[in-house]
């Protein structure tokens, strides 16, 4: 059991709760837990279980706004770093990011013994250099486990190594109604993981008139978006924090998102989704993750593997040949699916009950047996 562990995902929110079990191992062998996080990955952060505090850092050469490298800046991350004093740091990275940089602000704040994934050299900017075969498409919470592993920290046991949240959440009854519903998020971070609008809107037409009751949910920025989507469906755009976002989310049936944080963030509160995944980066490592899902879109297009955060390709034919008719079948499929495993959830909790009983039968039977 290590004092202090500072655990570094500056990115976006879906990428914080990602890395979300590896952040459990490391609570389960450390008496507290630091996470630093990027603004745009703080909101996500304080709802991870076993985080204590967040510290919060723009990382230039993470964030994908655009800001000069200056000493100044630099120095209030070596301050902050310093003054929680921790004695291990492991920075996370999707397999395009580079650890060094932040090790190299870490080592200059005194932290003894940082872990990362490196393909580069590290000199002795790392204690742990944990080095994986990128070749091969590895779930992202997977593959940050693997790093936690070799720096010594195991999930603990009965922990399942899905994503989490940490509860109670907060009571959105007032903004959706009783649970049941569907979610349709139609904002994402990047141009080219977006569905159509006129998409987005007829997937909400033909779920209501499916007899679905629809939810549409974004952040305060995607207001305008929201209010086209939505038509007659509830819109909440911009009207939730990040954790009634999860509430809301918790409470659906279905998700519909496209490869962006709400669809992480459902997986997190195990509702299922259907993703409209753009091809960009591959779903082996970015489908949401320990929960049933659908993708939708072509992920054999020509945008495969690109990394592009603008379509380069004219027409957007990844995701724009995808109808709403295809949300809905795919939203109905996993529907039933939820429905049959909590029906065999309750049936099997009946089946430990009644033998339950009947080990109690049994147990009362033998006493009276007993001189």
């Amino acid at each position: 059991m290590i004092g202090t562990a500072l655990v570094v995902r500056p990115d976006n929110a879906g990428d914080v709760l990602l890395a979300g079990p590896a952040v459990r191992a490391v609570a389960a062998g450390a008496r507290e837990v630091v996470m630093l996080a990027g603004p745009y990955g703080r909101a996500a952060a304080e709802l991870l279980p076993g985080v204590g505090r967040v510290l919060e850092w723009r990382a230039p050469w993470i964030d994908p706004d655009r800001m000069p490298v200056t000493s100044e800046h630099a120095a209030r991350l070596v301050d902050q770093v310093r003054a929680v004093g921790p004695d291990l740091a492991v920075i996370f990275t999707s397999f395009h990011q580079s650890a060094l940089p932040t090790a190299l602000l870490l080592r200059l704040a005194g932290v003894p013994r940082i872990a990362a994934i490196s393909e580069d050299y590290p000199g002795s900017l790392l204690d742990v250099r944990h080095v994986v075969d990128e070749s091969v498409d590895v779930p992202e919470p997977e593959r940050m486990l693997g790093l936690v592993r070799a720096a010594g920290f195991v999930l603990p046991p009965g922990d399942d190594g899905r994503l989490a949240v940490r509860g109670p959440l907060p009571d959105v009854a007032h903004l959706t109604g009783p649970p049941g519903y569907v979610v349709v998020h139609p904002g994402t971070t990047a141009q080219a993981r977006a569905w159509p609008v006129e998409r987005w809107a007829e997937a909400v037409e033909a779920l209501l008139a499916a007899g679905e009751r629809v939810v549409v949910t974004g952040s305060p920025g995607e207001r305008a978006l929201t209010a086209i989507v939505s038509g007659p469906a509830a819109d909440l755009g911009g009207a939730t924090t990040f954790a009634e976002l999860a509430a809301v989310l918790a409470g659906a049936s279905v998700v519909v998102a496209a490869n962006t944080g709400p669809a992480h963030l459902a997986a997190a509160v195990g509702t299922p989704v259907v993703s409209l995944f753009a091809p960009v980066v591959p779903a082996a490592r970015w489908a949401p993750y320990g929960v049933p899902s659908v993708l939708l879109g072509d992920q054999d297009a020509p945008c495969r593997g690109s990394r592009a955060r603008l379509c380069l390709v004219p027409g957007h034919p990844c995701l724009s040949a995808v109808s709403g008719a295809q949300v809905v079948d795919a939203v109905h499929g996993l529907a039933a699916a939820k429905e049959s495993l909590r029906g065999a959830v309750t049936e099997f909790g009946e089946a430990v009950t009644e033998l339950g009983d009947a080990v109690t039968e049994l147990g009362d039977a033998v006493t009276e047996g007993v001189p």
